[in-house]
């Protein structure tokens, strides 16, 4: 019943797709950010850490 609603119904399937978009942002936006801690991390191999505007 609830599978036949999620994807048979306006609202089901608006749900769906809502449900899958937000897992799909949420990989990417982590493949994102972990590429650019990976730059940072190797930007800065060797280099003082840096402080920030003071």
């Amino acid at each position: 019943m609830a599978w036949n609603l999620l994807l048979t119904s306006d609202i089901g399937l608006l749900s769906l797709f809502t449900i899958l978009f937000i897992l799909v942002m949420g990989v990417y936006i982590g493949r994102y950010a972990s590429k650019q801690i990976a730059k940072e991390n190797s930007a800065s191999h060797g280099a003082p850490p840096h402080q920030g505007a003071h």
